[in-house]
C-alpha cells in the first residue's frame, strides 16, 4: 500500500528492523522494501518517505509494535564520528580531568577556536542499538555516558535525520594524557545509537532538551538535562567541517558533543542502566557491562 502522493507529514520515525525498514508515519506503519543504506543516504529523505512508493507494505499495530521492540541500531555500513567540547560544561570537565597531565589548557583553546574537534568513534559493528549492552573499560576507574543528538548526514554532506547517541567516554584514561583519546573512546560498545531516525520536515528546534537518567539497583543515581541551544557550535557547521576532506558513500553519523557531564566521584557500574530522551525521538536504554 502506499501513502497518496503529495501529503506531507510533520515528522517521520524510521527504525531498522528484521524485516527491513520501519516508517511510522501519524500512527501508520509501513515496512519499507529497500535496502537500508540506500534508503537513508539520498537528499530530501523527508519527502522520500512522506510521499510513499509502492515498496510500502502497510502493516498493523500490533506487527509494528513486535519489529520496533527489537529494533537493532539505526545504522547499516556508516561510520560514527564524534565531536567534542562544543558545550561549555564539557570544557570545563575536560579542564578539570586533565589537570595533573598539564594539558587542561588545549581543551580552551579547541573550545574557542574556528576548527572543531573532530574524532572517530565506532564502526557499525562496535556500536549497540536501544536496549543493548553498552560496556565500560576494565582498565579505567572513572567511565561516564555522554548523552548526545546525533546526526546522520547524507554522502553529499545534508542533515538528513536525527538520533540519540551515548558517547562512552574513559575519563581516567583520557585525563591522564590527552593522546590517549583514541583508546579512551574507541572499544567494543563504546557506542549507543537508537532507537530509530527521527526525519522531521525542518531542522529539530535548539530548544529541545536531552535529559538523562542512571539506575543502579533500580534506583535513580544521576539525572540532569540540557538544551541544544546551549551547543556553542551549530549543527551544520560541525556537518561542514566534518566532509571538508572526507567522504562518506553512504554518508555518516556525527554525535554533536555533550552538555551533561556526571560529578567527579560518579562512574559507571556493571549492570547501570542508563537512559537517554531526546524530545521527538525517543528512548535509547542501555544497561551497562565490562570489557
Amino acid at each position: 500500500m502506499t501513502v497518496s502522493s503529495g501529503f506531507i507529514f510533520s515528522s517521520m520515525h524510521l527504525y531498522k528492523t528484521s524485516a527491513g525498514p520501519l516508517c511510522v508515519k501519524n500512527n501508520d506503519n509501513f515496512l519499507i522494501n529497500e535496502l537500508w543504506d540506500s534508503l537513508i543516504n539520498r537528499s530530501e529523505l523527508h519527502e522520500y518517505l512522506s510521499q510513499g512508493s509502492n515498496k510500502e507494505k502497510k502493516i498493523s499495530e500490533t506487527e509494528a509494535h513486535a519489529l520496533i521492540d527489537k529494533a537493532s541500531a539505526p545504522i547499516g555500513n556508516q561510520e560514527v564520528w564524534a565531536a567534542g567540547v562544543t558545550y561549555l560544561r564539557s570544557r570545563d570537565a575536560r579542564m578539570e580531568e586533565s589537570k595533573e597531565s598539564g594539558a587542561a589548557d588545549v581543551y580552551q583553546k579547541v573550545y574557542e577556536a574556528d576548527r572543531p574537534e573532530l574524532f572517530f568513534k565506532a564502526t557499525a559493528s562496535r556500536g549497540v542499538g536501544s536496549g543493548d549492552v553498552i560496556n565500560i573499560r576494565s582498565d579505567s576507574a572513572w567511565n561516564v555516558p555522554e548523552p548526545e543528538l546525533t546526526l546522520y548526514i547524507n554522502s553529499s554532506g545534508e542533515i538528513q535525520a536525527y538520533t540519540i547517541g551515548n558517547d562512552m567516554s574513559s575519563r581516567s584514561i583520557e585525563g591522564e594524557n590527552p593522546l590517549y583519546l583514541p583508546q579512551a573512546k574507541i572499544y567494543e560498545g563504546s557506542c549507543a545509537l537508537g532507537p530509530c531516525l527521527f526525519v522531521p520536515g525542518k531542522p529539530i528546534s535548539s530548544d529541545t532538551e536531552i535529559s538523562i537518567e542512571i539506575r543502579r539497583s533500580d534506583k535513580i543515581v544521576f539525572n540532569n538535562s540540557i538544551a541544544l541551544d546551549r551547543m556553542k557550535r551549530n549543527l551544520p557547521e560541525l556537518a561542514a567541517w566534518l566532509y571538508k576532506s572526507l567522504k562518506f558513500p553512504v554518508g555518516c553519523f556525527l554525535m554533536t558533543g555533550t552538555g551533561i557531564v556526571p560529578p567527579h566521584d560518579f562512574t559507571l557500574q556493571a549492570d547501570d542502566k542508563v537512559n537517554i530522551k531526546i524530545k521527538g525521538i525517543g528512548i535509547l536504554s542501555n544497561h551497562v557491562g565490562i570489557c
